[in-house]
Order: C-alpha cells, then structure tokens, then sequence
C-alpha cells in the first residue's frame, strides 16, 4: 500500500486558547495543522493550497462557517468542514450540514470526539479523491497504457520495456508467476512490432501430449502416421513473419528441445513425414515461471538462443496500489453500473497478497460485480488460498477469522447431518443468529441432510 503523508488540516477559530488546545489536541492525534484566526485567512489558504480537512468555528469575527462554506463550493474544493459551534449556534450549523457540511460539534466536545470525526472526514476525502482519480486515469489512458494497466513505478518500466523491445525483432523470455500477465506482455509485444498485421501464435507447452507435440510444432505429411489423414500446417510455419509465443517453455519436452533449437538456428522445419525444407522468419517469445539458467530439465543452448532479451513481470503484490486501479477496471468492464467498493473492500484489496495475481484479482472483481450483496472479503474468504487448512501469515486478520467461523459451522452442519436444533445446542446459538450466519456464509441447510 502507498504510503501517505500526515492529514493536514486547516483549523479556523479566533479565540486564541480554543484555537491552540485545539491545535495540540489534533497534533497528538497525528494530524499536520495550520490554524488561522481569521475566517478569510483560513479561506485563503485552503482555496491556495491542498488540505485534507477543514475545522472551523461557525462564528468568526469577518466571515461566517456558512459563507466559507460556500467559497469552498463555489471554487469547486471538495475539502470536507466541520464546525465548532456553541449552543446557540445550533440553527446555523444544522443549515451549513444542509448545505454539505460533514459535521458539526458542540461546544464544549471531548478531544477524542473530534479527532475521531476529523479522521473519518479525512478518510471520506481521500477515498473519494483516490477514486476519481483512479476513474479519471482509466478514463484518459490509451495505446499500451490501455493494455498494460497500472501506475506503480514498476508498471511504467514495464511499458517503457516493452515500447523499446516491440521495435526489436528479437527473442524474449517473460518471467513471472502464475497469473501475472505474461501472454498479455507478449501479445503487446507482437501488436507494437511490425509484425502486427501478421499473426501472433500462442502454444501451451504444459498442455500438449509429448507424443503431438512434434506436429504440433512442425505439422505433418498426410499418411505420416496412423490418423494423419492430410497435410497439417504446425505452428512455426502457421506463424511465419509473425510471433510465436511458447507459454510455460520449461515444460517442453527434452526431445523437442534439440528440433526446436535446430528450427531457431536453421530458420527452417520440416513437417513430420516430409522431406523438404521451409524457410520460416518468426519471432519467438517464451514464458516461464522460474529461470531458466541453469534448469536441470532444459538445454542451455536453446536457453541461450531464447534468452536474447528479458522481461520480468512484477507480482501483483509488489504493484502498490494498482490493485485497485485493475479491481475498478475490471468491474467496470464486466458491468458499467457496478457500485464503488467501500472502505472495507479496499482495505481487503490492498491487504490481501493475491497468490494467483491478476488472474485472481478479475475472478473476484467479476464476482463483485455480479453480486451487489457480496462483499470483496466475503469472495476472499470462500476462495481455496484462503481456507483454514492453510492459513498465510499475510492474510488479513478479519479474513482469517471469517473464514474459521464458516468452518466452524460447516463442519458442525456436517456432523448433525444439517438438523438445526442440534446445531443450535452444539453452538449454544439462538436460531435467529444462526440463520443469519448460514446466511452469511452461503449454507444452506439442504445440504446438509
């Protein structure tokens, strides 16, 4: 998570010993203030500079709360004001609530209470500022922005990677961990290449039988083997003077290796059954989870050849707050009319440490935004990386203790075969409170029995 500065906050009071117990109330509680004894002033300085809230007195010897109130609106700042009022001051500060205020205190208040509103004020503000801008970012975003998602540091030097080596005809190999993107590096690669009218081949090498993958690769002659009813163009020639993408190279095969390595040295193939050779001109990009240096399973002379350029893929966890750049995207895409995550599926967002990255991130966001009852940490806690069975360290607490809870009563339903009376007994739960946690946790008693 980005870390933020102090909360600064700009406090208006002409009374000079209120304005200062005022002042070091707030400073203890781990605000930045700047206070002003005069309403215009303090005006002044909010309209001129960035302030996470303003605490003011409604009463001020030039101005009124109402009438900076207004300023602020007039000027289009959206600074969040709560007023200091007395007791006959009520009316005044009930019609600036009205007016968009975000609260108001009597006099006298006990420090806590204000700290306790002047946080939630500045937690209000910057969720809403975080938000627009993450909406206006996703809004003015195009071209490999618009494929490459996410304003971390490292996102950008990923772009910035890609842009120089699309212009490139060069091999490449993609690292990073499952569910991090690398086809979509590669595809991004292919599109900003000029290659891009051709065609981009992708080929999954943990998902080919080794006994296919040969004509996979290099096609075959009919009657080349039982079932080869006709000529079969493979991948390399089909993606000839485009890209071919091998995802999860490092399941390939050993005795394919040494054809592949021949195929990229040679520029040439041969499909299964045939004698003639064909010229091929492909780029080739490959993914793998782990480096290949030094893989115990994979020729180093083809690593060699592969391993022209790198690229490596950060996990999501290690993107700041793209997370919840992506999670708004995603949810957007999938229904426009999606309701903004609250505070509570935020937190759950930028705590949780996404084992299965942006994949695992566009799962739980489509499922957000098809369920307006659900809740960011009620989909965490029903996913298989977040059971009981085994607990991360960096799961989120509340997620831990959800998710314990569910087991609870899960296994509980099991034992009694789901006959509620028992359960109730066996929990000591009121039947009020127990269907409201199956109703929680999506148990349904049906099944059970």
């Amino acid at each position: 998570m980005t870390l933020q500065t102090l909360p600064r906050i700009a406090l208006i009071e002409d009374d000079e010993i209120v304005r200062q117990t005022t002042c070091q109330w707030l400073e203890l509680a781990g605000f930045e203030v700047e206070a002003f004894s005069h309403g215009k002033a303090g005006l002044d300085a909010v309209l001129q500079h960035p302030f996470d809230a303003v605490v003011s007195d409604v009463k001020l010897p030039d101005v009124d709360g109402l009438s900076i109130l207004n300023e602020l609106e007039l000027h289009q700042v959206a600074t969040p004001v709560l007023f200091i009022t007395g007791h006959g001051d009520v009316d005044m500060a009930v019609g600036a609530l009205q007016n968009g205020a975000f609260d108001f205190i009597e006099k006298p208040f006990e420090p806590e209470r204000l700290s306790q509103r002047v946080s939630e004020a500045v937690d209000s503000y910057r969720q809403q500022a975080s938000t627009q801008e993450r909406q206006a970012y996703l809004a003015r975003i195009s071209g490999l922005e618009k494929v490459l998602i996410g304003q971390s540091r490292v996102m950008q030097q990923l772009r910035e990677q890609v842009a120089k080596l699309a212009r490139i005809d060069t091999n490449v190999i993609i690292y990073g961990e499952t569910g991090c993107g690398k086809e979509l590096v590669a595809t991004s690669l292919h599109n900003e290449s000029a290659r891009q009218a051709q065609r981009f081949v992708p080929i999954n090498c943990g998902a080919i039988p080794e006994n296919l993958f040969e004509s996979e690769l290099f096609g075959h002659e009919s009657g080349a083997f039982t079932g080869a009813n006709q000529r079969r163009i493979g991948k390399f020639e089909y993606a000839h003077k485009g890209t071919l993408f091998f995802d999860e190279v490092e399941s390939m095969p050993a005795s394919m290796q040494v054809k592949v390595l021949r195929a990229l040295q040679e520029h040439t193939i041969e499909r299964v059954g045939g004698n003639q050779s064909i010229a091929i001109d492909t780029r080739v990009i490959a993914a793998a989870k782990a480096d290949l240096n030094g893989h115990e399973t994979f020729r180093q002379d083809l690593y060699y050849r592969l391993n022209v350029a790198q690229i490596h893929l950060p996990p999501l966890r290690e993107r700041e707050d793209d997370a919840l750049i992506l999670f708004e995207h995603f949810t957007r895409q999938t229904n426009p009319e999606t309701r903004l995550a609250s505070e509570a599926d935020r937190h759950a967002i930028l705590s949780y440490s996404w084992p299965g990255n942006i994949r695992e991130l566009r799962n739980v966001a489509v499922r957000f935004a098809l369920d307006d009852g659900i809740s960011v940490m009620e989909i965490l806690s029903n996913r298989p990386s977040s059971t009981m069975e085994a607990v991360q360290s960096d799961v989120p607490l509340l997620i831990q203790l959800h998710n314990f809870e569910r087991k609870v009563l899960h296994e509980c339903l099991v034992a009694h075969q789901g006959r509620i009376h028992e359960v109730m007994l066996a929990l000591d739960l009121p039947r009020r409170t127990l269907n409201q946690k199956m109703k929680k946790f999506g148990l349904n008693r049906a099944d059970y029995t």
